[in-house]
């Protein structure tokens, strides 16, 4: 049984199925990705699996927990952090003021956010957040306003401030899009250290197969809102369904 367990999802819009009995496992500590062409029923899918949209039929299970049905802080709270395709940051403050601001909901079992108790205090939240931004190669960057840093280092800076909060699930849609080469190479390369030094489970939604096939170690394929395929990199390469439904060429086109 994986982390995440994903059981005979379905989800309607209208007259529109936008997944249809959807199964999916996730192991722990490996990096996960999903792909599809457009109107898969991918970005459905993820919005299930952070609890933004409650599925018509089946279950989303986090370590044996549910997940559907939550507050986004509830989902925090479980240890699954989000990382959207547009870098969400605080564009007017600094890296250092962005970091910090996650070491308020440090996660330590409890994860009371409200309760006095829980906050740390000032010192200990700068050398976290310091701690962080060496991790994230963003030391030299600490006084530069958010908003001026370049698309990667948005990207970079966002996940950091995930990290802070120690999840045990990151969940990373296109994470690279709008990123030029070299950007996103510097973030595969993050991404490889992260699963390399932490406690981790990583799923990824990307379009960009450079990226899905230097980090994957899993592949699911969805066509249609329902699973065509998974299986590993090298195998998903060489399928002629998925070059089929993924590129749109015939098992005769190769």
């Amino acid at each position: 049984m994986g982390i995440l367990e994903v059981k005979n999802v379905g989800k309607r819009f209208g007259g529109l199925q936008a997944l249809g009995d959807v199964n999916l496992s996730i192991a722990e500590n490996s990096v996960h990705a999903i792909i599809g062409p457009n109107g898969a029923g991918k970005s459905t899918l993820l919005n299930c699996l952070v609890g933004k949209l409650i599925p018509d039929t089946g279950s989303v299970m986090f370590d044996g927990q549910s997940v559907l049905g939550r507050k986004p802080y509830e989902i925090n709270q479980m240890g699954i952090s989000r990382v959207f395709q547009t870098p969400e940051i605080f564009a007017d403050l600094s890296v250092m003021e962005n970091m910090m601001i996650p070491c308020f909901a440090k996660r330590d079992g409890a994860f009371q956010l409200n309760a006095l108790s829980s906050i740390p205090s000032q010192r200990d939240m700068i050398e976290r957040a310091e701690h962080m931004l060496e991790d994230m190669n963003m030391a030299d960057k600490r006084a530069m306003h958010a908003g001026s840093l370049s698309r990667g280092d948005k990207r970079r800076l966002e996940i950091g401030m995930c990290l802070s909060q120690e999840p045990r699930l990151l969940l990373l849609d296109e994470p690279t899009a709008g990123m030029a080469r070299a950007d996103t190479n510097n973030t595969i390369d993050l991404l490889k250290q992260i699963s390399e030094d932490r406690d981790i489970t990583i799923a990824i939604i990307e379009h960009d197969m450079h990226v899905v096939f230097s980090l994957a170690e899993r592949i699911t394929v969805l066509a249609q809102g329902t699973p065509l395929v998974e299986d590993t990199p090298d195998n998903i390469k060489g399928n002629p369904k998925v070059r089929e439904a993924y590129l749109g060429e015939t098992q005769d086109a190769a």
